[in-house]
């Protein structure tokens, strides 16, 4: 359905610091710059681009929106919640920790305050 998320940032060497921490911990390669400047990052066949605002404007963060990335396990999420929050990121919700659903789950917002979440779901769901 999706091609994939772009999310701006008003900073791009900041927000490489904290998705490239965040995605190794995944288990993900580090993310490339285009030719414009944009941070790509591409995990299971999932792609999400970063960029500064090709209006001029600052950019913010959705009021609302959640970004979903998909981990092998709840080690990954805890990692991934680790190396987020050793690169600026803040943990907002609850502490990592699975659900009634059996996911176990991890949320937190970036540098720039988009708000970002990490599953690995159940293997019954794999």
């Amino acid at each position: 359905m999706f091609t994939h998320i772009m999310i701006g940032s008003n900073d791009l060497t900041r927000s490489k610091r904290f998705y490239d921490a965040t995605f190794e911990a995944l288990g993900a390669e580090c993310g490339e710059t285009d030719p414009r400047g944009r941070l790509i990052y591409t995990h299971k066949g999932g792609r999400l681009m970063i960029t500064t605002p090709i209006d001029g404007h600052p950019a913010t963060a959705a009021n609302g929106g959640t970004i979903g990335i998909q981990a092998e396990s709840p080690e990954h999420v805890r990692a991934w919640h680790a190396a987020g929050t050793a690169h600026g990121g803040t943990s907002i919700e609850t502490p990592p920790s699975e659900r009634p659903n059996g996911q176990f789950v991890a949320y937190m917002r970036d540098p720039d305050g988009n708000k970002l979440t990490v599953r690995s779901m159940p293997s019954s769901q794999g």
